[in-house]
């Protein structure tokens, strides 16, 4: 399957034309890398004909790569767009304010770690939200954009699990992502214990606790396990335990309302060029 390549790329020119194509990547690089400008330029020089060729082709992929994340970016903030209410005043004064706009910056500032589609959409519902809900502080949603930035979907979906069954264990949470069965001594008992141990000292999950009435955790009571009989070989705690029961926090709770729910579309824009039917006038 061929790579779509965008539009509004036009061919480089190659040999001692490499001073346009220079010329074309500032243009559509402006902003997007400070010095970026200063320092190719200073280089041109330098460039014989066949490395001319050479940078041509390298910058060329650097710059769909860039209009690759605009087009992203544009996507984006056009889904936003699409899930708020701008007639609510409320809202309104909320995505002018220099509050928000600081969290629009943050997200496009941390683009390169939403390297998927799946963390996309948890960007464009956490910032849908943040602008429509005030349950937790743009502190916490400036944290909540950090995770986005530095957990995998395989964290999100270990969340998810969670979030759904309060009081589950690992070994059920290993089964509801529908993996089989491994080695204790295995890479992916690694990669889960280390997802899990990422969520508990994150602060997103935590092993299940009784509570007073006051909300204060009540200690547990240890007890005494039954005597191990002489020769008996001792193993360690099993990455898929089924005994500790685990569930989310309250910033694991809110992190999965606010990212992890999607606000349904108050409007819908429509390609003029996806083929849709046009109407005939006086129709």
């Amino acid at each position: 399957m061929e790579s779509e390549t965008p539009d509004d790329i036009p061919d480089l020119p190659e040999g001692t034309a490499g001073s346009r194509a220079l010329r074309f990547i500032l243009n559509a690089a402006s902003g997007a890398i400070p010095l970026a400008g200063g320092m190719l330029s200073a280089s041109a020089g330098a460039w014989s004909e066949r490395e001319q060729e050479r940078i041509n082709d390298f910058l060329k992929h650097w710059v769909e790569m860039l209009l690759a994340e605009m087009k992203e970016k544009r996507q984006t903030i056009l889904e936003i767009t699409a899930r708020l209410d701008m007639h609510d005043e409320k809202i309104a004064e909320r995505v002018k304010s220099t509050e928000y706009q600081a969290l629009l910056r943050k997200a496009f500032r941390d683009w390169a770690g939403t390297e998927s589609e799946e963390k996309r959409k948890l960007v464009r519902n956490l910032l849908s939200n943040a602008a429509s809900a005030s349950f937790v502080s743009d502190d916490v949603i400036k944290l909540f954009l950090e995770w986005i930035r530095d957990y995998s979907e395989l964290h999100f979906a270990v969340i998810g699990a969670i979030y759904n069954d309060a009081g589950i264990t690992r070994a059920r949470v290993w089964q509801k992502l529908g993996r089989p069965s491994v080695r204790e001594d295995s890479a992916d008992a690694d990669l889960f214990r280390l997802i899990i141990h990422d969520l508990s000292t994150g602060r997103i999950v935590r092993q299940h606790r009784e509570t007073d009435y006051a909300g204060n955790f009540i200690a547990k009571q240890h007890r005494k396990g039954p005597a191990v009989p002489k020769g008996t070989q001792r193993t360690m705690k099993s990455a898929f335990d089924d005994d500790e029961e685990y569930e989310l926090t309250a910033l694991g709770q809110q992190f999965v309302h606010y990212a992890m729910t999607d606000v349904p579309p108050k409007i819908e824009f429509k390609n003029p060029r996806a083929g849709a039917p046009k109407e005939e006038p006086g129709s």
